[in-house]
């Protein structure tokens, strides 16, 4: 498990590039029809996770218009390495409104079911933002995440619109697969962890980081896992 001082060391570390990359995406979102599904903290996390490990490979599994993508771009950009993001997706949205000057050299998108691969090896963080279905969830963890690396970090949307996932759904077998392997997770979503996010919602106001970029979600619902 990722503990929350060590987020907020990576918070206070990255601040100026994370600054940055909030005005970009905000003036990306001014230009393109991105429809964002990423809250603000949860998309900074992501970004924060990738600055961190500085993984070679991405990997996100389900892309919508591209605003979790983008991120996770500039994340890769901002490295200044050669990693390289793989996305995978059922419509190919994001083609069309990811910047070329971003995702040159760093970008290889897949339209189609991730589940008919062929998925990169060892990628060193995954995003899944796609089919919301416990039976989805079975097969990304069982597939996917069993195979991943020790030091890997995982991303899943859609978990915590409430306290906790309803008990037949993705989030219930994600949070089970994570107890069966003695694996923590983080959370800044108000319903299921309120001190978290408040902790980081002060910090963000402390680094000037609070300024929301975009208010077409809300709630945090992200888990985040490090493996």
């Amino acid at each position: 498990m990722l503990p929350l001082d060590t987020l907020i060391s990576w918070y206070r570390t990255y601040a100026d590039d994370l600054r940055t990359a909030r005005d970009e995406q905000r003036e990306l979102l001014a230009q393109r029809p991105m429809r964002p599904r990423l809250d603000d903290v949860e998309a900074e996390i992501s970004y924060l996770t990738i600055r961190a490990l500085r993984p070679g490979t991405v990997l996100e599994i389900g892309s919508a218009r591209g605003w979790s993508t983008t991120w996770l771009l500039r994340a890769l950009r901002d490295n200044d390495t050669a990693g390289v993001l793989h996305t995978f997706d059922l419509t190919g949205d994001a083609e069309q409104t990811v910047p070329a000057a971003l995702s040159a050299g760093r970008w290889r998108f897949t339209r189609g079911d991730a589940r008919r691969g062929p998925l990169p090896d060892d990628p060193g963080f995954v995003l899944v933002d796609a089919a919301h279905t416990a039976r989805f969830a079975r097969w990304y963890t069982t597939e996917l995440f069993e195979r991943l690396r020790p030091g890997a970090a995982v991303a899943v949307h859609d978990v915590f619109h409430g306290r906790r996932p309803w008990p037949v759904s993705e989030g219930a077998v994600v949070l089970g697969w994570l107890r069966r392997h003695g694996i923590g997770h983080l959370t800044a979503s108000p319903a299921a962890d309120p001190d978290t996010h408040d902790r980081l919602v002060g910090l963000k106001q402390k680094l000037r980081l609070a300024a929301p970029v975009h208010a077409t979600a809300s709630g945090n619902p992200m888990l985040f896992a490090y493996l």
